[in-house]
């Protein structure tokens, strides 16, 4: 997310604590620190049993699933079908609302729902990331998620996610903040958003995110303790930047009128998976504009995969958008001067550089693709 040498680390990871390291480097302030409550969160999609989630986690299934009682798991299905049926995904979705308060252990979650109207809704209202629907979805699902949660407090969960993660996470840590000492992303993405950005940037180190790294309020990201250098680079280069201009603004409104006529588009949020996310054409303009961005400073930092490879591979090969965003952006020189990116997208809606003939040939260039094949149905 977002942030001159003075690095300090401290190490000894309690089990279950959450312990917070930092360093400041030029216009960034790195904090890494892990969350049992976050982790405990990010459980209930391996929990669910769905191969996307369930695949990177099958020996931590098989001795802690057998702990929850049917009734518990019943609870827990019927929260993942509500989500799927919003197109939603469950664990980042609660995460992001469970970020305005205290996440240091599962027992600040169960706290955080039984005070949810005073504690949770005033800063999840003030993030850029408010949605009314999602609230009333929250609110109604309370009752089940308490359920689930005190079952995974009183199975132990703590000790079981504690014995995972403890040591990995205080060496992790401390490896982290020697790499992002020589790191200046905030000033980098000034310099593309065109506005002020808060310098402190805070990476939480989970165990049972895979396979997502997640934004939360603030400018904070989940990622696994794993996760390779280069990728945790990557996601801070990235995460942050979410929203990169007001998703309800004008010049997103701008941007959607143009986009909804892309019939390549809707052809894509009808056949990609719904698993990876971005099951929205507003969910996927915040998201390819953040990846057209991420990409230039990736490049800047010496960092990430060619373009090319970057989106005929990744989540499906969906992100045509960015590709197409990118090789605009690269035409005008954009990498090089910065600016206000809100302003340049309003612009290229206006003078049709967002339609579908403009788009889809900038999109061919960057992806090494013929443009009846930027898309290719999933097999």
């Amino acid at each position: 997310m977002q942030r001159r040498h003075a690095l300090t680390v401290a190490l000894g990871l309690a089990a279950g604590a959450c312990s917070t390291q930092r360093v400041s480097l030029s216009r960034t302030a790195w904090s890494v620190r892990a969350s049992e409550g976050f982790d405990a969160l990010a459980f209930l999609g391996p929990l669910s049993g769905k191969p996307f989630y369930a695949r990177y986690y099958e020996s931590e299934l098989a001795a802690f699933k057998p702990r929850l009682s049917p009734s518990v798991l019943d609870a827990l299905a019927g929260l993942h079908a509500e989500a799927d049926a919003d197109g939603s995904l469950l664990w980042p979705t609660l995460a992001l609302i469970f970020s305005g308060g205290r996440d240091e252990r599962i027992h600040d979650l169960i706290g955080g729902l039984d005070s949810a109207d005073s504690t949770l809704r005033a800063p999840f209202e003030a993030s850029t990331h408010w949605d009314a629907q999602d609230w009333r979805r929250f609110s109604a699902a309370r009752p089940r998620l308490k359920t689930v949660l005190t079952a995974l407090r009183d199975a132990r969960f703590a000790e079981f996610r504690s014995s995972l993660i403890s040591v990995q996470a205080s060496h992790r840590a401390a490896e982290l903040l020697a790499l992002f000492e020589r790191l200046d992303v905030i000033t980098e993405q000034e310099r593309l958003l065109g506005r002020t950005l808060d310098p402190r940037v805070e990476i939480c180190l989970l165990w049972f995110c895979r396979p997502h790294g997640v934004k939360v309020q603030g400018q904070r990201f989940l990622a696994h303790v794993q996760t390779s250098d280069e990728t945790m680079v990557l996601t801070a280069a990235h995460e942050n930047m979410h929203p990169p201009f007001d998703m309800k603004g004008a010049a997103a409104r701008a941007c959607l009128a143009v986009l909804e006529r892309d019939a390549l588009l809707a052809r894509i949020l009808r056949e990609k998976s719904k698993d990876s996310g971005y099951n929205t054409l507003d969910g996927i303009l915040d998201e390819d504009t953040v990846q057209a961005l991420d990409q230039i400073i990736q490049e800047r930092l010496g960092y990430g995969s060619p373009p090319a490879q970057r989106w005929t591979t990744r989540d499906q090969g969906m992100h045509v958008l960015a590709a197409g965003l990118y090789g605009l952006l690269k035409a005008d020189r954009f990498d090089q001067t910065g600016g206000h990116i809100e302003t340049w997208m309003a612009r290229a809606a206006a003078d049709g550089r967002l339609g579908s003939p403009s788009l889809h040939a900038a999109a061919a260039a960057v992806m090494q693709r013929p443009i009846d094949r930027l898309w290719v149905t999933p097999g």
